[in-house]
Formats: C-alpha cells, sequence, structure tokens
C-alpha cells in the first residue's frame, strides 16, 4: 500500500512544488518511489494550471530538481485521499483545518517544518516577494524537512 503525501502552501508555485520535487528526487535515489504517491497542492486558485515560479525552477534545478508540476487548488477528496498533508506555515495550516470537511482529517494535516533535523526553523517562509537569499533559504529548510519526514516515514515500516 502507498503512504500518499500532500504538500501545501499558499499558491502552489514556489513551496510546496519545491518540496514535491526534492522528495520525489529523494524517494527516486533510494528506490522507494513506488512506495508513495506525491503531490502538491495550493490554498488558492490564483495560478491554476501554471509551472512553478520561475525563480523557483531557476534555483531548483541548480540542485538537481526539475519542477514540473502544475499548479492546482487544495480540493476536499484530497483530505480522504491522502495520508499526510503538509502545511508550510501558520496561515497554511488553519486553511487546511478550515477546509478539512471534517475535525476527524486534522490528524493528516502537519507542519513542514515538524521534520527537519538540522535546521532550527518554525515554518517555511515564502520566497515570493523576496531575493534569491529567500529562495535558496526555502529549499534549505525543505530538503532538511523532506529528509526527516523521509526518515521518520520509513522508519515505520
Amino acid at each position: 500500500m502507498k503512504r500518499k503525501i500532500l504538500f501545501v502552501c499558499w499558491g502552489n508555485i514556489c513551496r510546496s512544488p519545491a518540496a514535491e520535487g526534492i522528495i520525489l528526487n529523494l524517494l527516486k535515489d533510494r528506490g522507494l518511489e513506488k512506495q508513495f504517491e506525491i503531490d502538491s497542492a495550493g490554498i488558492l486558485n490564483y495560478h491554476l494550471g501554471e509551472l512553478p515560479d520561475s525563480r523557483m525552477r531557476a534555483h531548483a534545478i541548480r540542485r538537481g530538481y526539475n519542477l514540473v508540476h502544475r499548479s492546482r487548488q487544495i480540493q476536499t477528496e484530497d483530505f480522504y485521499h491522502y495520508d499526510l498533508i503538509l502545511g508550510m506555515d501558520d496561515h497554511n495550516m488553519n486553511d487546511l483545518r478550515d477546509r478539512a470537511p471534517s475535525p476527524d482529517e486534522w490528524c493528516k494535516i502537519h507542519r513542514m517544518t515538524e521534520f527537519c533535523v538540522n535546521i532550527l526553523a518554525d515554518h517555511v517562509p515564502d520566497p515570493y516577494y523576496g531575493g534569491a537569499t529567500g529562495f535558496e533559504y526555502v529549499l534549505n529548510v525543505l530538503e532538511d524537512a523532506c529528509e526527516g519526514l523521509l526518515t521518520s516515514l520509513t522508519q515505520d515500516s
């Protein structure tokens, strides 16, 4: 049975598709891609069908991540389909709880930074209005959190 993970941020063009790309890379490197279903979504529908932000794609490609996800908005069905839904910040966490069809699905919702091992962060900041250092920092946090997430999921197996 596949474990199903959904990464969520505001518009699904920076943080969540980067997390998706990072975890897909880690899974492929470890030969675990068949054990997981990975996707990302946004709280808002401003960027439906768009590729990730060009700046995020440029920074990610330098690290070996090819971000090809097309933006989509989270749907009610996602709360039933996915085992784990990871929000990037307080706003995302509150919106996810508000959108969950019932409190029963709240146990699936977690903050991405809960899985950080080496970087002390309480959220993954939105780099959209910042410069290059913001995108690099977000990728650092997401790499750390994705490593921690994968370790926690594979230790439970």
